[in-house]
């Protein structure tokens, strides 16, 4: 009878695995396919309740690069207690996950305690908002400047609904910012949409949404974005120049001084990617925007060079640098 039993045991261990050996035949991820906890709750039940970090990807691409790897790690090192939500238009509820080795960024970031991966579904973000009637009219493939545009109009979305800080992911956090509605100065009387926080349902966002309706120009580059922020600032704000390192107060906003994110301008933008002799100390600075728009040139981070950008990577998103670079 025992016999009888071990061999019934051993013949159902062969079948079980067996089955398991087909299964990971067919799917080449197995475990890694399945969704983790994090993918299995919606951005609303998080995001309601705390001040999140906001990033977004409107292409559909799954592996972050590098710098993208940089910009969310750092954030969530700046602010360990905080979510930071990164919207991936590539990722849906019934998306397999890529295999580990071929996406390593992508598990990286997965992997810290604090950082979120939702889908990106522009619909349901946009619904209850000035921007649903535009997102249901527009023809996408007709518009050239589509990513961007799209990236406009759901940060403005995401950040109305759920408030938080919006940051692209070119932005490297190295200082907690410490304010809660604002606007970030690339110049004198500038805004960017690089950079930007507010509490939720801030009247001004809901502004800047319906204007984004009423003056949609997609063939005018930045008219959706910094334009857009720049032009609704001047309508709420008497803009003056700045005062040494100090930011501007209006209303309940604070439009920051462009060190606090643009120490180094975009015609310099070179100089992240050069070596100092003495690099500079950043003190006036919460985070860093590397302009990776204005990098045709494809640059990128190599390990040893000594340059500004590598060790802003190595002090700033520690676990990028070791596994990506």
């Amino acid at each position: 009878m025992l016999k009888e039993l071990q061999l019934s045991l051993a013949v159902f261990l062969l079948l079980a695995c067996g089955f398991l050996y087909q299964l990971t035949l067919k799917s080449s991820c197995f475990f890694s396919c399945l969704p983790t906890y994090k993918f299995q709750q919606g951005p609303e039940a998080l995001l309601s309740h705390q001040r999140s970090i906001v990033f977004l990807e409107t292409s559909e691409r799954m592996e972050p690069s590098p710098l993208v790897s940089c910009a969310v790690e750092s954030a969530a090192r700046i602010y360990p207690e905080q979510p930071v939500a990164f919207f991936m238009k590539a990722l849906n509820n019934s998306t397999q996950l890529p295999p580990n080795d071929t996406h390593p960024a992508f598990y990286l970031l997965s992997a810290i305690d604090n950082v979120f991966l939702f889908p990106l579904d522009m619909q349901r973000l946009f619904e209850d908002t000035p921007l649903f009637s535009w997102y249901t009219q527009i023809n996408s493939s007709a518009e050239r400047n589509w990513l961007h545009v799209s990236s406009d109009a759901s940060r403005l979305a995401i950040i109305w609904k759920y408030g938080g800080i919006y940051m692209d992911t070119d932005v490297i956090s190295i200082r907690p910012i410490p304010e809660e509605n604002f606007l970030a100065a690339q110049a004198s009387q500038d805004s960017s949409n690089g950079v930007f926080g507010f509490l939720p349902h801030h009247p001004f966002l809901w502004a800047c949404m319906e204007n984004f309706v009423e003056h949609y120009n997609a063939d005018i580059w930045g008219n959706q974005g910094p334009n857009l922020m720049t032009r609704m600032l001047k309508l709420w704000c008497k803009l003056r120049d700045f005062q040494e390192v100090s930011d501007l107060r209006c209303m309940n906003m604070s439009f920051l001084h462009p060190q606090r994110f643009y120490p180094i301008s975009y015609p310099e933008w070179r100089r992240y990617y050069a070596v100092w002799d003495t690099e500079p100390s950043f003190n006036d600075s919460y985070a860093l925007h590397l302009w990776n728009y204005m990098n045709k040139e494809r640059r990128a981070v190599v390990r040893g060079s000594n340059t500004l950008v590598e060790n802003l990577y190595r002090k700033h998103c520690p676990r990028t640098y070791r596994d990506l670079i």
